[in-house]
């Protein structure tokens, strides 16, 4: 049910845990990977070395929405004309404003969230830019109300095999006042690496070593940065990437959504203005556990009125950050 890529196909077992293992932690030392996989430290760190270089997994370091100012997230649901879809998401992922970026299956042909400052204009991006691609027929736009989860560790399990225990805690949102010059200069440091050593941070932002290690773990630990580690489902074994449309009953968005994200397999949960009260992505190793989550889980929640689902096909860009394996998925 996902049709992500290439190089992915071709990992074995211990590939997979080193792919999650740095899923859990995009900055894990290959000591401590080599320890949760059993291994050698040679043979991870050379394994591990390999699957960065070759693109399967991405290691990105990346500010909060609400880093340069009060910003709003928005999605949009875009019909291609045909043969379009391809174009259009490579156009959208070129723009620093996407964070997400997909070609899905159903009745819109790509998925993209934008973020828009407060003092920016909204009319001006969709009217003026996203409407004047070429290839696209027609967007949808839903605003983002609130934001219930982002995950990025959905395959600790593979490595450790402990039960996932959801914390209820929601993201953090940053504000300018968290960050100064020092700090944006580390986040610009580790966007395109977010394995680069603080030896370098350091070299080149003009601190010593300790203060780059101390600054960066106040930004990730306060929720102004995301570590990402980015890696193609099916790398790890997971064939079913959904997003999920839920229509929830007024009285019931907020409980439903925090029942929602104590569930391991949703990797993201916000709540809608338009129709559809719920936005959610989750992500399953097969499509006996998808059966399993919309009868028994999501079919049996108090005020659930309906959903539609559409199969995530190529993403293009994830917490704003472009995905490297793109392109061999759609060669």
């Amino acid at each position: 049910m996902s049709v992500e890529p290439g190089p992915a196909a071709s990992l074995d077992p211990l590939d997979r845990k080193i792919v999650a293992a740095l899923q859990s932690d995009g900055r894990a030392s290959w000591t401590d990977i080599a320890t949760l996989a059993d291994t050698s430290v040679t043979t991870v760190a050379r394994r591990g070395q390999r699957l960065l270089d070759d693109g399967v997994v991405k290691v990105a370091v990346v500010p909060a929405v609400n880093h340069a100012g009060p910003a709003s997230l928005y999605l949009l649901r875009l019909q291609c004309s045909p043969g379009a879809q391809t174009k259009v998401a490579r156009e959208l992922m070129l723009r620093p404003d996407t964070r997400l970026v997909s070609v899905v299956t159903g009745e819109w042909d790509v998925l993209a969230e934008l973020a828009v400052r407060k003092d920016e204009s909204l009319s001006n991006r969709l009217v003026g830019e996203i409407l004047g691609t070429d290839g696209v027929l027609r967007c949808d736009t839903d605003v983002m109300l609130h934001t219930y989860k982002v995950s990025h560790d959905w395959s600790r399990q593979l490595v450790t095999g402990e039960p996932y225990v959801y914390s209820g805690d929601e993201p953090h949102e940053c504000d300018p006042s968290h960050l100064d010059e020092v700090d944006r200069a580390i986040i610009e440091r580790m966007r395109d690496d977010g394995r680069v050593s603080f030896r370098a941070i350091a070299s080149g932002v003009g601190v010593n070593e300790s203060t780059a290690r101390r600054r960066f773990e106040a930004m990730h630990s306060r929720g102004c940065v995301w570590l990402l580690t980015l890696v193609p489902a099916a790398a790890i074994g997971f064939e079913s990437e959904i997003i999920l449309d839920v229509g929830v009953d007024p009285g019931r968005v907020d409980a439903v959504a925090k029942e929602l994200a104590a569930y391991r397999g949703v990797r993201f949960l916000a709540s809608m203005l338009g129709r559809n009260s719920l936005f959610c992505e989750i992500i399953l190793p097969q499509r006996e556990d998808v059966f399993e989550f919309m009868t028994h889980t999501l079919g049996r929640l108090e005020g659930v009125r309906d959903w539609s689902a559409r199969i995530e096909l190529v993403t293009f860009k994830r917490g704003f950050v472009e995905t490297p394996w793109w392109k061999s998925a759609i060669e």
